[in-house]
């Protein structure tokens, strides 16, 4: 399978422009699977609650699913990627994947980083794992890398591959999506943004480096740290049903289940 990831800087608060110009970018991209980043069409850094509110969107209503879903079509192109949603006066940091045949997929972020904790609610719906030619596409969002049990999650529910939006400023998470993609034995694809937010006395640095990892901890690819990019790879998704570190290790079946809980 050809996927890939399109990382850029989105300007916030400029829903329809960042819509825009991340369609333009995978516009003629050689891909069946893109990821787009965290957050990609309002941008990051909220000063209220209110203010989230105001920029979220009911899915599926909201005009930026409808041109991912016009786009997906278009393109036979399932597209993977972040945006504030909007449920009554509730706001969630939620991940969309959108399919060729209109078919529709959430996911509300279950781990909220620093005053996304004001801004949104946590996420509490059921994992969901997406079919889609030879993928079984599990979706995470940004901050949820840090919890080893979120990767998991979404291995034993059978993902071979992970989509990750993000806008990291943290300089740890792509070395650890190694880690995570050996430890389950699965591809990824973080697909983090770029750029500088500055808003309400804050300041964001986002650290770029989008990346897609094997399930053998092999990087197929990076992403600059400042620039717009975007990258297209092959992928052997069968290599995520070997559980194997040796004849005798697997992955999930040796797991001491009897000694982890507290």
């Amino acid at each position: 399978m050809r996927v890939g990831f399109a990382q850029f800087n989105p300007i916030f608060g400029k829903k329809d422009q960042n819509v825009a110009k991340a369609l333009s970018l995978i516009e003629n991209a050689d891909a069946e699977l893109m990821v787009l980043p965290e957050l990609f069409d309002t941008g990051y850094v909220f000063q209220s609650k209110e203010e989230t509110l105001k920029l979220a969107s009911p899915i599926p209503e909201s005009n930026t699913v409808k041109e991912l879903k016009r786009f997906s079509a278009d393109k036979k192109m399932a597209v993977i990627a972040g945006i504030a949603e909007r449920e009554g006066d509730k706001a969630y940091n939620s991940a969309i994947t959108v399919l060729p045949n209109g078919s529709l997929y959430k996911y509300r972020k279950y781990h909220l980083f620093y005053k996304e904790k004001i801004h949104f609610e946590s996420g509490k719906l059921p994992i969901e794992i997406v079919p889609y030619k030879d993928a079984r596409i599990g979706m995470m969002i940004c901050f949820d890398w840090i919890f080893p049990e979120m990767c998991r999650l979404l291995a034993l529910k059978g993902a071979n591959i992970i989509c990750h939006p993000s806008n990291l400023v943290l300089p740890y998470c792509q070395k650890a999506m190694v880690t995570r993609c050996l430890e389950n034995r699965v591809f990824s694809i973080t697909c983090n943004r770029t750029g500088t937010e500055k808003r309400a006395g804050e300041e964001f640095k986002f650290t770029g480096m989008s990346r897609i990892v094997t399930p053998e901890g092999n990087v197929l690819c990076d992403g600059s740290r400042v620039k717009e990019q975007v990258e297209v790879v092959d992928i052997n998704l069968k290599m995520a049903d070997n559980k194997n570190v040796t004849a005798y290790n697997h992955v999930i079946e040796d797991r001491r289940t009897d000694l982890y809980s507290l």
